[in-house]
């Protein structure tokens, strides 16, 4: 029992790392840059809300599961912008690399559970994992609208880019969601021009 608990809070002691990762999306009020740990809580919070938005056999649980271990891996690999322009193969390599270490921290059944809900998230072939991927892409878009832009202006973003990169992902999960958002969204970019 106490390796088993050394092991766990070593796991936990290394996920509080993921306060200091830095992302491109500003906060709401525009007075800073978020961080992983903040955007991984506020995503959990949206699917939470939006739970009756989600498709027919989405268990919300399992969502939040996904929703809270996703973005560990960003303690090894970093942020990566999904407007910015990185080497994408590569960004995959460093990022199943930090889920191999991160997740082996635990106790191995928790160990495996973690790494097994992480790999449908990426996947994104289940409902769960499907609407989970739609509700992280939400979230930054409404980041930049109450900012004035934020990332979007930083990485010269259109609306096109917004379609393509984001509201394919969140329209396959979350239709009504991206429906509503998309006719927020797309003002600022006819403003803008």
């Amino acid at each position: 029992m106490t390796d088993r608990l050394a092991r766990q809070f070593e796991f936990l002691q290394e996920a509080d790392r993921l306060k200091g990762i830095l992302r491109a999306s500003p906060l709401g009020d525009n007075s800073r840059r978020e961080n992983s740990a903040e955007h991984s809580w506020h995503i959990a919070l949206y699917a939470l809300v939006l739970a009756d938005q989600a498709g027919p056999g989405v268990v919300i649980d399992r969502v939040l599961r996904m929703l809270l271990l996703h973005d560990l891996v960003e303690i090894d690999a970093g942020d990566t912008p999904i407007h910015g322009s990185f080497d994408t193969a590569a960004q995959e390599a460093r990022e199943r690399a930090a889920a191999d270490r991160i997740f082996g921290l635990l106790p191995p059944d928790q160990a495996t559970e973690f790494r097994a809900l992480w790999d449908e998230f990426e996947a994104a072939q289940t409902p769960d994992a499907v609407f989970a991927k739609s509700i992280d892409r939400v979230q930054p878009l409404l980041q930049n609208l109450a900012s004035g832009g934020g990332s979007w202006i930083d990485y010269d973003v259109t609306m096109e880019h917004i379609d393509t990169r984001v509201g394919s992902k969140v329209r396959r999960g979350a239709p009504a969601v991206w429906s509503y958002i998309r006719a927020r969204v797309a003002p600022f970019f006819s403003a803008a021009r």
